[in-house]
């Protein structure tokens, strides 16, 4: 069966209520058959659909996980994940951030087939959203919120447009940095350093 949403405004995001609290095996069934589509869910059980990001926005989300990657791989006590991984926060909700990083204590309470076959039911130590033109700065300030009080110990929003960083942290309002050239990582990321030149800089030649 096939179902057409006619007359979606072109700046809304579409939400498609569900009506019940969706198990892994039910979101699971739903991204296969609609494999081109990206999507999240509401602590509400709702559907989310992300629209694709932008040439721009894919370089740099690409260049940070690049960055972080490299120093994790030296670092050794953590794993990055890329902008597809799906996490089951405590809400219930299913939330993929543009890029994040988990430490090795708490992936080793998985089994190997539990990595493999489920959505982990826990949130990341780190995330990192980037903000491309289309996106609302409210709805990425709400996320961020959700990521804080769902257990991240530290978050980054990245808005290159604004040349600008919000550093989220729990119980705490975020820190606003405009045109850094650098971003010094701390709990539960020490030692990690973002360099925002390529990000600032993004596709310009």
């Amino acid at each position: 069966m096939q179902y057409v949403l006619n007359e979606v405004p072109p700046d809304a995001p579409i939400r498609i209520g569900s009506g019940h609290d969706l198990s892994d095996e039910e979101i699971h069934a739903f991204c296969l058959a609609n494999p081109d589509l990206r999507i999240e869910v509401t602590a509400e059980g709702d559907i989310e659909i992300m629209p694709p990001t932008y040439a721009s926005t894919g370089y740099e989300n690409n260049e940070v996980a690049r960055q972080l990657t490299n120093w994790a791989i030296r670092d050794g006590k953590g794993y990055v994940f890329d902008s597809s991984t799906g996490f089951r926060l405590p809400s219930g909700a299913l939330r993929s951030p543009d890029v994040s990083w988990v430490s090795r204590s708490r992936l080793a309470a998985f089994t190997s087939e539990e990595k493999k076959s489920r959505f982990l039911p826990l949130c990341p130590d780190f995330v990192i959203e980037l903000r491309s033109e289309s996106d609302k700065p409210s709805r990425l300030q709400s996320k961020m919120n959700e990521w804080t009080a769902a257990g991240a110990q530290l978050g980054w929003l990245i808005d290159p447009t604004r040349q600008e960083i919000h550093i989220y942290r729990p119980g705490r309002q975020p820190d606003i940095l405009r045109k850094p050239a650098t971003l010094s990582g701390e709990a539960p990321i020490d030692g990690f350093t973002l360099d925002l030149a390529p990000v600032w800089r993004g596709l310009q030649p």
